[in-house]
């Protein structure tokens, strides 16, 4: 286990269930601190947290009380962080499909280059759906088309390192990113604003229901929601953007 000032492991949560405990745990044998943000859950997880809370002085545990979405919780926790003398934080999912052996790897890039987001590129295995597969497709095109650049190299992959304050105030300058829509616009409004970004293939684990995955993905509302945002995004792009992002892909050097 690493402990670091500078450098903590984020672990936004909704209705995890009885997989955020052994998630948090894991978190820990690789790194301390391990800081989890409660985004209005309803379902009880946040108590099973509680005896570790108790025995573990590397975790904290924050408390938003309703529902505001990934990004929402992301911010409250990017926010204290800052206010606790933190400078980047790992976020992951609470539900087990991120590689918590990679946190040490991710976070000693972050630390051997601090201006930049650390952005893991999936590497799934044989059960993940052929559909979800081809949509993360679409998704990489997308992204590559908004930064007109290969930057980003999956917008949908949660498991990054994120520069605090720039991941903040990107954050701030939008109402959006709070849902679903918080991993690919954020880290295309961080390419936008100069961020430079690395890419690592991180193993990620496709968790059904049989196996005691958690999915709040909502078919049409989530799906409109991500038609809506890249329509924003490439329309932004067109309209007033397209100079300052053609001027930073072309210094651009991503991995």
């Amino acid at each position: 286990m690493t402990a670091s000032s500078t450098h903590l492991v984020l672990i936004p949560s909704y209705n995890t269930g009885p997989r955020l405990l052994p998630t948090v745990e894991e978190a820990l044998r690789h790194w301390h601190p391990v800081w989890v943000v409660i985004d209005g859950s309803t379902d009880d997880s946040a108590q099973t947290l509680a005896p570790l809370v108790a025995r573990e002085p590397g975790l904290r545990v924050i408390h938003r009380p309703r529902n505001g979405g990934k990004g929402a919780a992301v911010l409250t926790g990017v926010e204290a962080a800052l206010a606790s003398g933190f400078t980047h934080v790992l976020t992951m999912d609470s539900d087990g499909q991120h590689p918590a052996p990679h946190i040490t790897p991710f976070m000693n890039v972050s630390q051997n280059n601090p201006a930049s987001l650390v952005l893991g590129r999936p590497v799934f295995g044989p059960e993940a759906p052929f559909e979800r597969l081809q949509g993360r497709k679409l998704s990489v095109a997308l992204a590559h088309f908004e930064t007109f650049s290969r930057a980003i190299g999956d917008p949908l992959f949660g498991f990054r390192v994120y520069p605090a304050a720039a991941l903040r105030d990107a954050l701030l300058q939008t109402r959006a990113a709070r849902g679903f829509d918080f991993d690919p616009e954020i880290a295309v409004r961080m390419v936008w604003a100069g961020v430079p970004t690395l890419n690592l293939p991180a193993p990620c684990r496709y968790l059904s229901k049989a196996d005691g995955g958690i999915s709040h993905f909502n078919y049409l509302r989530d799906n409109v929601k991500m038609v809506w945002l890249h329509t924003r995004l490439i329309g932004q792009l067109l309209l007033w953007r397209w100079p300052v992002v053609r001027r930073i892909a072309r210094h651009a050097r991503p991995s």
